[in-house]
């Protein structure tokens, strides 16, 4: 599996994010490749995921052939972990 946390940029908020989703993968013992990316990379990325914000969310959506889930607050794990069972519930239909 493949997930990529967005940004911008891809450097600050993406890296946080991005460590925040490999803790509660870690947590929920599942192996996945999560990157952090800039919008326009993420946009030409073959993944299964993409992790951000709102706001970029619905710049992306449609744009992209992987499911956009997203987080306000990067490092609520909680939040994360929400997001997160969401997408593993929706990849086993």
């Amino acid at each position: 599996m493949k997930i990529l946390a967005v940004c911008g940029f891809g450097v600050g908020s993406s890296m946080i994010l991005r460590m925040s989703i490999e803790k509660v993968l870690k947590e929920l013992d599942i192996k996945a490749d999560v990157e952090n990316q800039d919008v326009n990379s993420a946009r030409g990325i073959p993944c299964d995921a993409i992790f951000t914000s709102i706001e970029i969310g619905r710049e992306i959506a449609g744009t992209v052939s992987a499911k956009v889930y997203t987080v306000k607050k990067y490092m609520d794990l909680v939040e994360v972990r929400v997001a997160v069972n969401k997408m593993l519930e929706e990849n086993n239909k």
